[in-house]
């Protein structure tokens, strides 16, 4: 009839948001996803800013975890291979494998996670990049063996990257109940959020004693209440203006008549001592990262002993470090060597941790050379006390004497005398 006509169904497909959040999706359907912990990166990030001495041992763990190279079974495939690692782009203006390794255990050490990126271009691996953990989320799959690195698209959703096989990802110092790693600052935040309250009111003290405020107690006498308002402003005047003069550099005398005082406001309160509860925050803060106090500056009665000994304990943690990137290295320099047509073997080989660990081997080979030298020098010994004892006796028997003759017997020298075997008095070594 025309009269009960249906209404066309329009098109509810919502338009694509322009200006949308690009740090994820709180919305949806989520299961099975990881979150990596955005917020707690910033707030990492935030403590390395606020405490130098947690920062600069950051730094000290990845300049003594050292640099890499690796040793291949072929020795045209081992020079090229030595040539990528040396020159291969990072990103960020920087070059070789080592600047990609300090920017990837930053992360890790950081976030408690790292990722990066091999990129291929016409067959080569053409670069190794780092990225940044709060920009991947993980998917875990259906055995603990499998998970998806994902990033969001274009229009704000969660999807997994495409090319899976050439991502990088490294926990650090995973858990059962953080399979995916944890920082290493994971513990601070409290004690951190203290050292900072406690420098905060040291500025605030200091400032105070280097910018003081005055407080002026004019007292009126008896028969002066009429007037005591009046003298009140302009004491108050002459104050500012002399205050004022001052901080411009000029030198202004106060005079005042009658009854007036003038204190420090705050003289009188005392200042809190601050080293003994410094000191037991920052070992708390050192003891996390495992690195020797006398390497940050810090003078805590550290013997030689105890350094000595402190420096085993950060190599055994370095050695621990260098294990977890080892694979990283591993898949790096598998890639290159089968995309040129390499099928031979390689081993990856770390640098000496310091030149301490060389000096103490280079004692230890001195010193068994020493004993050597000793054992064979008494080896001598022994051998010429024999010789001459066997003279000896075949003089006593009537022999033929030495240097021929039969007269009195006479020492003779030894016929290795001067040659090794020590010093000879009368015929015998001592």
């Amino acid at each position: 009839m025309g009269l009960f006509k249906k209404k066309e169904k329009k098109d509810r497909t919502p338009a694509l948001a322009q200006l949308r959040r690009q740090t994820g999706w709180r919305f949806g359907a989520l299961e099975g996803y990881v979150p990596l912990g955005q917020g707690e990166v910033r707030l990492y990030r935030t403590i390395r800013e606020a405490v130098p001495v947690v920062d600069a041992a950051i730094y000290k763990i990845i300049r003594l975890v050292g640099g890499v190279s690796v040793r291949c079974g072929d020795r045209e495939a081992q020079r090229r291979l030595e040539q990528f690692l040396a020159r291969v782009p990072v990103g960020r203006g920087q070059i070789g494998i080592n600047a990609f390794l300090d920017c990837y255990l930053d992360s890790m050490l950081t976030a408690g996670q790292a990722v990066g990126e091999m990129v291929v271009r016409d067959g080569e691996l053409a670069a190794v990049l780092c990225g940044r953990v709060e920009d991947v989320q993980l998917q875990e799959g259906a055995s603990p063996l499998e998970f998806t690195v994902c990033g969001w698209d274009e229009t704000g959703a969660l999807r997994p990257l495409p090319r899976q096989e050439l991502l990088l990802f490294t926990p650090f110092d995973p858990e059962a109940e953080h399979p995916y790693g944890v920082s290493l600052l994971r513990s601070m935040p409290f004690l951190a959020e203290l050292l900072s309250k406690i420098y905060h009111a040291m500025g605030a003290n200091w400032e105070r004693m280097g910018n003081v405020r005055f407080a002026v107690v004019y007292k009126p006498q008896s028969g002066e209440s009429g007037l005591a308002q009046e003298r009140s402003e302009q004491i108050a005047q002459a104050w500012s203006r002399a205050m004022e003069q001052t901080r411009s550099g000029e030198v202004r005398d106060f005079v005042a008549v009658g009854d007036v005082e003038i204190r420090v406001i705050g003289a009188d309160n005392q200042v809190l001592d601050s080293e003994v509860p410094v000191r037991q925050i920052l070992e708390q803060l050192v003891s996390r990262t495992g690195i020797p106090p006398f390497m940050l500056g810090l003078s805590w009665s550290s013997t030689e002993r105890m350094s000595a000994q402190q420096a085993d304990i950060l190599t055994s943690e370095l050695t621990a470090i260098r294990r977890t990137l080892t694979p990283v290295v591993e898949r790096i320099c598998e890639l290159w060597l089968r995309l040129e047509g390499y099928g031979c073997g390689f081993q990856v080989v770390w640098d000496d941790i310091n030149l301490q660990d060389c000096l103490e081997e280079a004692k230890a080979e001195w010193y068994v050379q020493q004993a050597r030298r000793l054992r064979l020098e008494n080896d001598e010994l022994e051998k010429g006390e024999k010789d001459g004892d066997q003279k000896d006796g075949g003089s006593a028997d009537g022999g033929e004497r030495p240097g021929g003759g039969h007269g009195p017997h006479q020492p003779a020298e030894p016929a290795d005398a001067g040659t090794g075997g020590g010093v000879y008095l009368r015929g015998a070594a001592v």
